[in-house]
């Protein structure tokens, strides 16, 4: 029998598509953080969500293409950094928190040390979700996702510019906004994920999609609101999930079993 032909090797250069997507993404952030220190608010929230975007797209193409690396898995971390780390604590910063120092030094140094603080939380849940990739149920974040607490700040900030509400009044409201949401990346509690636990989860019904696309035209009308009424619930859902299991005295809900490796 003759030698069957073996498969023609994948280019390596196909492993720039998900990392282009990165790279916008990390793009995106950077321009959030140029814009606010401009003061173009709406500009740089925008450029938050659109970050959010990039970073759902880049691994679902990396699974489709089958382009998945560890290098992509870190550099993925670092982006999500500068775009859900630096970039909301910095347009939050540049909108109210720089406006505390108007009550005296000590008050000042609380408003950078706020944003700080919610800029090192992301990067400790980006770290912890990293080193426990593999090892929790996929149905759950722990703690609540840097992407969302950027939503939930980033909405917060466009809402209000939105209404004409000036930072410099809301500054110890967005002191307080900033401090739970970079808490919240860092606690225990359980979030739900929408990834489902296997493949026949990957299948949503019709109307999901319905839901999807009343969401997506709401947004298109009337963009800051929606989207605060989005990540502001999702980010309280944590405690209260947590409240009501206390109170119900109900174990949180346990990851399935691994299946079995096979001994070779």
């Amino acid at each position: 029998m003759e030698p069957q032909p073996s498969p023609r090797p994948r280019g390596r250069g196909i492993y720039l598509l998900p990392n282009l997507f990165t790279t916008g993404g990390m793009f995106a952030g950077f321009y959030a953080i140029i814009a606010a220190t401009q003061g173009r608010f709406d500009e740089a929230c925008m450029a938050i969500f659109i970050a959010a975007i990039l970073d759902g797209v880049d691994g679902r193409v990396a699974r489709l293409t089958n382009t998945q690396s560890e290098f992509g898995v870190q550099y993925d971390s670092l982006a999500d950094l500068i775009s859900f780390g630096l970039a909301p604590a910095l347009v939050m910063y540049h909108w109210a928190l720089e406006s505390t120092k108007l009550d005296g030094v000590i008050p000042g140094k609380i408003g950078w040390v706020g944003a700080f603080l919610y800029a090192a939380c992301a990067a400790l849940r980006l770290a912890r979700f990293n080193s426990q990739v593999g090892q929790v149920d996929k149905r759950w974040f722990i703690g609540l996702a840097s992407p969302a607490a950027a939503g939930l700040v980033a909405s917060f900030v466009w809402t209000c510019h939105s209404f004409d509400l000036d930072g410099e009044q809301l500054r110890y409201g967005a002191l307080a906004v900033t401090t739970i949401a970079g808490l919240l990346m860092v606690s225990r509690l359980r979030y739900v994920s929408f990834k489902g636990s296997g493949p026949r989860n990957d299948r949503v019904p019709f109307l999901a999609i319905l839901v999807v696309v009343a969401v997506l035209v709401a947004i298109a009308i009337d963009p800051p609101r929606v989207l605060l009424a989005i990540f502001a619930p999702y980010a309280l859902s944590g405690p209260v999930q947590a409240i009501w299991r206390r109170m119900r005295r109900t174990p949180p809900p346990e990851a399935p079993a691994p299946p079995p490796k096979n001994e070779s």
